[in-house]
């Protein structure tokens, strides 16, 4: 079965887990800080924290950031849940805003207002998170000139984006947002099985996140065996197996980009000139790092969704959806009551959208099958 995404591993990584396995540490150990230092060389930043997931380390940053119930985060309802459910753990309220009409990233204008509506009811708005969705950034110039004007933290939720260029610089993320936060999902651009990683400039909220993701321990100077807590953290360490897993990850990064762009190339030569078909933006302005290859079909119905993907099950590739509007999931939709009809761009991209087979491994023979099939299908 063909997913629409699959991690790359190869005979480096297995090398350095066999030397992990043979150290004194499995955990908290060096490779730790080795792969934090890999990453903000990556991303050009001064302080890397790494946790257990994309989650923890974005559930960190906002208790790190001292959110609570008088703090409202504008964001995106088109991203994977976890973006507003660390929101939510830090009793913050979730703000929702449409994203753009000609691809599915969050749309400034409509921050602009939902920022300008809050600040008339004396709410305020603490940070807006925005994702780089599927690779493709946002308008990060505009968002960090507004952001700046009035105050607000800036966080790029970067987990589908890293190795995108923005405007040719591919360390764009810490340039524009005050925080940037990782995934390292198997699906990822590199992966450590599970893990995440926040990424500032920020020396002390870095150290609040390192405190945070460790339980809040802070070791006696001067006794070995004592510590103290000055408040409550959490157990959100990533491993040192996971982390040389990243180590040997990064060094293939560029490699790994390579192919997902010449997968997304050939998917545009094979399907553009079908009026059917809406593929991923492609922009002067950037280049996309091709997490996910999203494809809006303009003539599906989204009752006869499920046969489609059944149909592409019995041929041997398996469909995906990203995302369902997080506005519509039970736990939002009980809580907000939110008004649909203010997120008509999101909810017809998810209508219409289906995620394609995108992955460095993929061969150009299985592209062209599912291509053609996809072109039947679609008649």
């Amino acid at each position: 079965m063909i997913n629409y995404g699959k991690q790359s591993i190869g005979k480096e990584e297995i090398s350095i887990i066999k030397k992990v396995l043979k150290s004194k540490h499995l955990t908290q150990g060096p490779y730790i800080e080795m792969f934090e230092k890999k990453l903000y060389n990556f991303f050009g930043s001064k302080f890397c924290v790494a946790f257990s997931s994309g989650t923890s380390a974005l559930y960190s940053l906002g208790k790190a950031l001292g959110w609570g119930k008088k703090d409202y985060i504008i964001t995106t309802p088109i991203s994977f849940f976890a973006t507003s459910n660390c929101i939510e753990f830090c009793n913050a309220n979730t703000e929702f805003v449409d994203i753009n009409n000609d691809y599915p990233t969050i749309n400034v204008n409509e921050i602009k207002k939902k920022y300008f509506e809050l600040k008339k009811k004396r709410k305020k708005v603490a940070a807006i998170i925005a994702v780089d969705y599927s690779g493709i950034p946002c308008d990060w110039k505009e968002l960090k000139k507004f952001s700046r004007k009035h105050n607000i933290i800036l966080i790029n939720d970067n987990c589908h984006a890293m190795g995108t260029k923005y405007y040719g610089d591919m360390k764009y993320a810490i340039k524009y947002a005050d925080y940037v936060v990782q995934s390292f999902h198997p699906v990822k651009t590199i992966t450590t099985g599970e893990g995440g990683a926040v990424l500032t400039n920020n020396k002390k909220v870095s150290r609040s996140l390192k405190l945070l993701r460790n339980h809040s321990i802070i070791k006696s100077k001067t006794k070995s065996w004592d510590y103290n807590i000055k408040e409550i953290g959490f157990n959100f360490r990533i491993t040192d197996l996971q982390c040389a897993i990243g180590i040997a990850q990064i060094k293939k990064i560029h490699e790994f980009l390579k192919s997902r762009r010449k997968i997304s190339k050939l998917y545009n030569k094979l399907l553009s000139n079908n009026k059917n078909f809406i593929l991923p933006k492609v922009d002067k302005s950037f280049t996309s790092a091709y997490h996910l290859f999203p494809i809006q079909i303009k003539k599906l119905k989204y009752k006869n969704k499920q046969k489609m993907f059944d149909f592409f099950k019995n041929q041997g590739f398996q469909l995906q959806v990203h995302y369902k509007p997080i506005f519509l999931q039970e736990y939002y939709k009980k809580k907000y009551q939110l008004n649909s009809k203010l997120y008509l761009n999101a909810i017809n991209f998810y209508k219409s959208a289906i995620s394609v087979p995108i992955y460095p491994d993929l061969n150009e023979k299985n592209i062209r099958k599912f291509s053609k099939l996809l072109i039947e299908y679609c008649k």
